[in-house]
């Protein structure tokens, strides 16, 4: 098999500028200062002024090296800041590389931020065309793929309205129904497709997911774990500029989690408001990283500004493609849930075996106290991943295993 992207010692440098600011620098200072600067050039005319501002250089990508195959699909993972978004730029032919060689076999499309690609005076229908005549395509290629890329894209009614006009979930969904339908050997996302909807994430990675079966390359950066273990077969785990390791995903991103998270105790402790009156002051998960089916503890922690009286109180747990997972329903038989306006409510429990298929999770919580009645959701994330198997085989990868783990005996 041919490689569709050859990467050889490639690297990337930058020059960041600092500029010297001087604190209270009034109208006369900066005059005097400047008079003084006059003054000294016509004293010293070949003198080496002295700049205000300094330069620095950083490598966000430094001796990357890495072949990928036609028809891979190919998960970019790392943290903010370790160069993912720089390489698929480089990648796309947006930006040049300091050092190093890219090998291109086949057109690439690119979704890489919003906007991208699209001319704002145009209509969402020129774009479609201009975007197809960007890839090479020919009118009657473009004509052939139209209607379904206005069909994907769900934008008929403004398809003759200027894109600047555009809410960014309807240009997010047009430039992805161009992107993946005009035919490209390559397509190459960035995290952009967290602008919409969660059903129309859904349809994004299902596309994707049938574009690498027909024997295209897709390059995904997402921090959204389950989605790259879906879509993806092999993961680029990059770290500070430089490559980590790769290889295949559910082995990279089960190491990136372990890394990333280990023995970290996750919490929200920035107040989030709750209606008029009552506070979320602290949330909890621990341990985090938590092994599935192994016990995890909890913590919510409310305040309000009067006596409340809670009515119904639940902790959400949602899988990484925003589906409910389950809930945690705090109401107990023997207390009521109330505010005093003077003491916090603290609430601590225990999962006894929690049984969730590895992956990241988003815990949210559900309140209810008359006045108000409603979800704060992705408050915090719960990393679970995958025991040691006693058993001396490999597991299913999670996406053949559903969301819940379920004890059961075999006899």
């Amino acid at each position: 098999m041919s490689f569709a992207i050859s990467v050889a010692n490639l690297a990337k440098k930058y020059m960041i500028g600092h500029q010297k600011q001087e604190r209270n620098v009034t109208l006369r200072d900066a005059l005097v200062n400047g008079a003084k600067r006059f003054t000294a050039k016509l004293r010293h005319p070949f003198a080496v002024s002295v700049n205000a501002s300094s330069c620095e250089e950083f490598w966000a990508l430094k001796d990357i090296n890495f072949q990928i195959k036609q028809g891979d699909r190919v998960g970019i993972i790392g943290r903010n800041g370790a160069g993912k978004s720089t390489l698929l730029k480089i990648l796309s032919r947006i930006t040049e590389p300091t050092s190093g060689s890219v090998l291109i076999a086949g057109r690439v499309a690119s979704l890489l931020e919003v906007g991208t690609g699209f001319h704002s005076e145009l209509t969402g229908r020129e774009n479609i065309f201009l975007n197809g005549a960007i890839l090479g395509m020919s009118k009657a290629e473009i004509k052939k793929r139209f209607d379904e890329i206005v069909a994907f894209a769900e934008v008929d009614r403004f398809l003759d309205t200027p894109v600047k006009r555009y809410s960014s979930g309807m240009y997010v969904r047009l430039a992805f129904a161009v992107a993946a339908h005009l035919e490209p050997e390559i397509l190459v996302v960035d995290e952009v497709l967290a602008v919409g909807d969660a059903q129309f994430q859904k349809k994004c990675l299902g596309k994707m997911e049938a574009v690498g079966k027909e024997g295209r390359t897709v390059l995904f950066v997402s921090h959204n774990m389950t989605a790259i273990q879906n879509l993806c077969t092999r993961a680029i785990w990059l770290e500070n500029g430089t490559l980590h390791s790769e290889g295949d995903v559910m082995g990279q991103v089960s190491s990136y989690l372990k890394v990333g998270l280990r023995c970290a105790k996750i919490t929200s402790d920035v107040p989030v408001s709750i209606g008029p009156d009552v506070q979320l002051t602290h949330m909890e998960f621990s341990p985090n990283l938590v092994e599935s089916k192994s016990e995890a503890n909890f913590v919510v922690e409310l305040c309000s500004r009067r006596a409340v009286k809670i009515s119904a109180l639940a902790i959400l747990v949602y899988s990484a493609l925003g589906e409910r997972v389950a809930i945690f329903d705090l109401r107990q038989a023997e207390r009521v849930l109330a505010l005093d306006g003077k003491t916090p409510l603290t609430l601590k429990g225990r999962v006894i075996a929690l049984p969730l298929v590895e992956g990241v999770y988003s815990i949210g919580l559900y309140i209810d106290y008359g006045v108000f009645c409603g979800n704060l959701l992705e408050l915090i994330e719960l990393a679970v991943i995958e025991p040691p198997t006693k058993f001396g085989f490999t597991p299913h990868p999670p996406n053949s295993r559903g969301l819940v783990e379920l004890d059961f005996h075999v006899w």
